[in-house]
């Protein structure tokens, strides 16, 4: 995710970016793919659904119980193993679920997916750890390492885990390379606070590969108010058609009439500037599988080979080149009349900060995933690259 600073610095950023060189410019190294800050984006998913519904509370094992799944909610110093041990599952497996080391601190109220359910009964005793770190059992030598098990009726103590009712279950989404909490509430149209406050993320809204997040529920829209009259005077009658007024004097055209036909286009002479007289080239080859969206897409997805050359679209100069936090390069080029053009999706970098290039100038490859992520801004301000396409 990007740390750029707020708005009123944006003028000074630009005139460093607009002399930067090989020894100097803006500091990328936070550059967040979707530049969700840059220009008037702000930090708020444009068009987003209304705010979601309160994330339900978990059970006193700290479990969430859905249909087709449970989370458990990290509570205060919990790691995945405290976790595991206190719902009697493998630490390795629940770790490698969430991708996560066993023994890394949460964040509280951080969203812990659970390979596999587990049913109520008495709730487990806290795990110890000692001073190594090490979780053992609380119940070993006890004869009870079955805190899955349900307890006889009216056990003092037992868990009460209720099943949530289908409708209220959230979609789950593992997160890819190259993501962001900006980037996913904008696939799913949530509030990128709602998506933070439902999965317990960090203020910075670090992400990992691999993480399994909630996709928050939207909240009940509000019923239309009904029309409420005084008692006594009934409900508005509405006006009843007149027999003394005339009907409306409609014309109708008998069916055997001519039909006007408007003239057929002259393709030829409607050929925009992405039909060949653009100012930059496709960065890569291969066809646009999502379009530019003010505010939700601020540039253009490309289907490219894996494998296959990421290009410079124009001549310039490589401005930056910095990583996200899966570390994937993401690069920028400055070119003439003010614009940039950045390029994201791909790796082995084959340019440094500095150097010229040309149109054509092969900047790296197409990554794994095979998506190719291509912007133009004028200045700070994202435009619609297809307009300057050719």
């Amino acid at each position: 995710m990007i740390k750029i600073r707020q708005l009123a610095m944006l003028a000074g950023a630009a005139v460093a970016l607009a002399s930067c060189g090989p020894q100097g410019g803006l500091d990328f190294s936070n550059f967040d793919p979707d530049l969700r800050r840059w220009g008037r984006g702000g930090l708020e998913t444009s068009g987003a659904a209304a705010r979601a519904q309160p994330r339900p509370a978990p059970d006193q094992r700290g479990v969430i119980s859905y249909p087709g799944y449970q989370v458990a909610i990290a509570r205060q110093g919990d790691t995945v193993a405290t976790i595991a041990a206190r719902l009697g599952l493998n630490a390795a497996e629940l770790a490698r679920y969430n991708a996560i080391e066993a023994n890394t601190v949460l964040n509280p109220g951080a969203v812990v997916a659970l390979p596999r359910r587990v049913s109520a009964g008495v709730p487990a005793a806290a795990p110890v750890v000692s001073s190594t770190g090490q979780v053992s059992d609380p119940f070993a030598g006890q004869g009870v390492r079955q805190p899955n098990v349900p307890p006889a009726a009216g056990a003092a103590g037992a868990v009460t885990a209720q099943t949530l009712p289908a409708a209220s279950q959230p979609r789950q989404h593992v997160v890819a390379a190259g993501e962001t909490a900006w980037s996913i509430a904008r696939k799913y149209n949530v509030s990128v606070n709602d998506l933070a406050q439902w999965n317990g993320l960090t203020q910075q809204m670090t992400l990992r590969t691999g993480q399994r997040l909630l996709i928050p529920v939207a909240g009940q829209s509000r019923p239309a108010t009904a029309v409420v009259t005084a008692p006594g005077t009934g409900s508005p009658t509405p006006r009843p058609p007149s027999s003394a007024e005339p009907l409306p004097n409609e014309r109708t055209q008998p069916a055997a009439s001519a039909v006007n036909k408007p003239a057929g286009p002259d393709l030829g002479q409607t050929r925009t500037a992405a039909s060949g007289s653009g100012k930059f080239r496709m960065p890569a080859n291969g066809a646009i599988i999502r379009t530019y969206q003010k505010g939700k897409n601020d540039g253009i997805d490309i289907s490219a080979a894996p494998g296959s050359t990421v290009a410079a679209a124009g001549s310039g100069t490589v401005a930056a080149i910095t990583r996200d936090t899966d570390q994937v390069p993401i690069i920028v080029v400055r070119h003439e009349g003010n614009l940039m053009t950045v390029y994201a999706g791909l790796e082995d970098v084959a340019v440094t900060k500095g150097q010229s290039v040309n149109a054509g100038t092969p900047l790296g490859k197409t990554r794994s995933q095979g998506v190719v992520h291509f912007e133009v801004r004028n200045g700070f301000d994202s435009v619609d690259p297809e307009k300057y396409l050719n």
